[in-house]
């Protein structure tokens, strides 16, 4: 049977060492959360994630979700019970607008929440994390009535929330879309259309379901210039504000999917169902796009999730599985054989996954904090580099967490040799979990376009620039940093490259637009490697200072060093194949006719 341990101390060495989140105090949010608070926080979600969210992981993915004969559907056993001891804890409330009943806690602490309930059964999480996505789309981009309708019973998980965009004949491709939307003479909108693949689209959690979904109105423009935004819920308020009428909406089926069983993601037919425009007519895409970046960087974290769960449980059986013995001597002489966990190749399998968990949490921790002061900051330059970084890292975060994500579970599942594909140890399970997170909320291929094509020159390249300008500052400043001088180099050589390609992309993207395509793939691989080297950096610069202080008889520091030079050492050389392969461009992709393949 799997297990999973919050991991407590990186949560509390990035927080505090190094990015030391109690400079902001002074900040919306932060200053209501000192590091003794959080701790608590983040101690007792920890409790509830192992003893509650863990041991339902299993049985969620063997009993699936049951639609029933009148569209209703039923999750698997426990999961009521345990979401409604979710709501009893106030946990959904954790970083939203006190406003609307939130706690108001800074979003890089709901992060840390989100990682340790996707880790512990990311198809259970999934139900109020699109919640919160439906929460900051209408939060954002509602009127006053519609924050004050839905967004406290959305605040505190009494209703949950979808988003619905794709469409049988349509995924990506949203200005094909066919949904329509009639308006009436009461200012509402009634929806007729079907929706595929969507998450958390009918259950029994929750006494009403808040559908957003995208929609043409009758004459609108074709396209995605004449897509609009609607509130959809489950069940039509009644003149109190309570779930009233069953509105025209209903499960259709539930899709049987590799993995995430645990979740119902449903067929939904809306036939004239009560609409309610979000925002303007015809804006909708921009509306729906704050739910679908708070969904993509919610992917990533579930990248990030689904291997440090299953490297856990890697490590576990490395030390406990004897076979074979060890190449340079018996290391349990005593024993047949000694553990796994001697052998080189298991070593490499393990360190990929732990130099990869660390760093992506790091990363997401970093640019959560950015999250922070893009809303917290009172100065405006800072607001604009968060809001930069925000849409910049957020298809690299989306892309690089989840591929590295599903290849470390990947790998952990072959540490259990025969084991790893047999249901009861449950890594098929992480594997399985991990797959779909590559291809939902913009598959992987689509982010790198988006990164190449959108994100890399917007602003004439403002956000860009301004991360290697904010890397070459902090190599500069380092640079008599003996200890810390293998890291800076690293950092320096990987940023070149991908500034290197950056250049070439510039240069060569817009005379063929195919070289931008073939390239994207590695340019952000490119760039997720350096993220990742800065972000060792900046944990190597607080461990090598952390020892100085008081903690040179603590291991952590020792092994976080170890860690972070093994990433230097067998990821960073990563950088340069990625640099070579898109500098081949589009010929060698797209060599051969449609009909050759």
């Amino acid at each position: 049977m799997p297990t999973y341990k919050a991991p407590l101390r990186e949560f509390r060495f990035l927080l505090n060492d190094v990015l030391d989140i109690q400079r902001y105090s002074n900040l919306p949010g932060f200053a209501d959360a000192p590091m003794d608070l959080i701790d608590q926080v983040l101690e007792e979600g920890a409790k509830f994630c192992e003893g509650v969210l863990a041991p339902l992981n299993k049985v969620g993915d063997e009993h699936g979700c049951v639609r029933n004969d009148d569209g209703s559907v039923t999750t698997p056993p426990g999961f009521k019970d345990a979401y409604k001891q979710l709501v009893d804890a106030g946990w959904p409330a954790l970083s939203s607008d006190p406003a609307y009943g939130g706690q108001g806690m800074p979003h890089i602490v709901g992060l840390a929440w989100n990682e340790m309930v996707s880790s512990s059964n990311m198809a259970f999480g999934m139900y109020p994390g699109l919640s919160h996505g439906a929460y900051e789309a209408i939060h954002q981009h509602g009127s006053d009535a519609q924050k004050q309708t839905y967004l406290p019973k959305l605040v505190t998980g009494e209703w949950t929330g979808t988003m619905n965009l794709t469409e049988p004949h349509c995924g990506t491709d949203l200005g094909m879309l066919r949904t329509k939307a009639i308006p009436q003479a009461d200012g509402s909108y009634r929806i007729t259309g079907q929706k595929i693949f969507i998450s958390a689209g009918e259950h029994d959690l929750a006494s009403n379901i808040i559908h957003l979904v995208i929609a043409r109105i009758e004459g609108a423009p074709q396209g995605t210039k004449g897509i609009s935004l609607f509130i959809v819920p489950k069940f039509i308020l009644d003149a109190d504000g309570n779930p009233g009428k069953r509105n025209g909406v209903v499960c259709g089926k539930i899709e049987e999917k590799m993995g995430i069983h645990g979740n119902a993601t449903c067929v939904l037919n809306y036939d004239d169902a009560v609409g309610y425009l979000v925002g303007q007519e015809n804006k909708g895409l921009n509306a729906m796009f704050v739910m679908m970046n708070v969904a993509r960087l919610g992917v990533g974290l579930q990248g990030l999730a689904q291997s440090e769960v299953a490297y856990q449980n890697g490590v576990a059986y490395a030390k406990d599985r004897l076979q074979g013995r060890s190449i340079t001597g018996a290391k349990n002489p005593d024993g047949p054989a000694d553990p796994i966990i001697v052998h080189p190749d298991i070593r490499r399998m393990l360190m990929d996954a732990k130099a990869f968990n660390e760093g992506a949490r790091a990363f997401t921790f970093w640019t959560a904090l950015y999250g922070d002061l893009m809303h917290a900051s009172p100065d405006e330059k800072v607001r604009e580099k968060a809001g930069d970084y925000m849409g910049l890292m957020t298809p690299v975060l989306k892309s690089y967490l989840t591929d590295k994500g599903y290849a470390n579970a990947t790998n952990c599942q072959q540490i259990f040799g025969g084991h790893g594909y047999i249901e009861e140890w449950g890594m098929s399970q992480f594997v399985r979990d991990a797959r779909i997170a590559m291809i939902y909320e913009g598959a992987n291929g689509i982010q790198a376009l988006d990164l190449v094509g959108r994100k890399l020159g917007a602003n004439g390249g403002r956000a860009i620039f301004s991360f290697f300008n904010e890397i070459d500052d902090f190599v500069h400043n380092h640079e008599d940093d003996a200890e810390l001088k293998p890291f800076t180099d690293a950092l320096a050589s990987s940023k070149a490259q991908l500034q290197d390609g950056a250049m070439w992309l510039m240069q060569n993207g817009m005379t063929n637009f195919d070289n931008a395509g073939a390239a994207s793939h590695d340019f952000l691989n490119l760039f997720g490697i350096t993220a990742l080297t800065y972000m060792w950096t900046l944990q190597a610069k607080a461990a090598f200072a952390a020892k100085k202080n008081g903690g040179a008889s603590d291991p952590y520091f020792d092994t976080k060093i170890a860690t972070g030079r093994y990433f230097i050492a067998r990821v960073v050389p990563d950088a340069a194949a990625h640099l070579a392969k898109m500098k081949t461009g589009a010929d060698p992709v797209m060599a051969l006719a449609a009909d050759a393949f």
